[in-house]
């Protein structure tokens, strides 16, 4: 069953007539800043990722609870939609202030992937 809505995924070629057709529309995930498989974003992540680990041991349960439910999100790229991805880097966010100088770290990481989206 069919709703009548267009998802276009990846890049999108519509032929009309059969001379002269140029250009292609590129569907591509994430923000002008921080595009999907930038270095810069893959880098900024994996180093979130890594000062979690770390911070993990030092919290509650319920905040290590946390933390273990926003990785996989920030780790499984374009197929996580934005809202999500922007619920578990708040989420962690929150979690890092309320850790204090230890929490620090994993602040200024998850505020720069932000910058990165483009958020």
């Amino acid at each position: 069953m069919s709703d009548g809505t267009n998802h276009f995924y990846g890049p999108t070629v519509n032929m009309h007539g059969g001379t002269g057709n140029t250009g292609m529309v590129n569907n591509h995930w994430g923000p002008a800043g921080g595009t999907a498989g930038s270095p810069a974003l893959e880098e900024a992540v994996q180093e979130l990722v890594a000062l979690l680990r770390e911070l993990r041991d030092r919290v509650p349960p319920l905040s290590a609870q946390s933390i273990d439910e926003a990785v996989p999100v920030l780790t499984a790229g374009p197929s996580v939609e934005p809202q999500e991805r922007h619920r578990a880097l708040m989420a962690i966010a929150g979690i890092a202030t309320t850790a204090g100088t230890l929490g620090q770290p994993v602040a200024d990481a998850v505020r720069l992937v932000l910058e990165l989206l483009a958020v």
